[in-house]
This record gives structure tokens, C-alpha cells and sequence, in this order.
């Protein structure tokens, strides 16, 4: 399943938290998924993959950590 990250409305964002719910979410490095956390909070959305056995608690870490998503297929 991909999905499309769109924004992270927390007031104060974990960025490492993020981070490493991208990582364990989807098969990326952790440097990877740094950038990916900076790209998210500047505003700009990412597109990242998810395996289908972790989606629903994939879905729920982005739901805990207030990012807006959208699932592309």
C-alpha cells in the first residue's frame, strides 16, 4: 500500500519519533527517513510504501503522531 504523507499538525513535532515510525513503517534507512521527517515538517508531502501486514498499525502510529495522510493504492 502506498501512501502519501501530507502534514504533521502536533504543535510540538517529534521529530525522532517520526523518524523512526517512518522507518519501522516502511522499508527505508534511517538517514532516509530523517530527510523524509525534514521534508514532512517544512510542508511538503512524501510518498512512502507500506507492507500490507503492517498497515493498520501503520496507520495508527501516523494517527498517535497527528500526521495527515492519504492512502494512493
Amino acid at each position: 500500500m502506498k501512501l502519501n504523507l501530507l502534514s504533521c499538525d502536533a504543535q510540538r513535532p517529534d521529530k525522532r519519533a517520526i523518524a523512526n515510525c517512518i522507518t519501522e513503517i516502511s522499508n527505508v534507512s534511517g538517514v532516509l527517513a530523517n530527510e523524509f521527517t525534514d521534508i514532512l515538517l517544512e510542508g511538503d508531502p512524501i510518498d512512502i510504501e507500506v507492507s500490507d501486514k503492517n498497515s493498520g498499525s501503520a496507520l495508527r502510529a501516523l494517527r498517535k503522531l497527528d500526521i495527515d495522510y492519504e492512502i494512493i493504492a
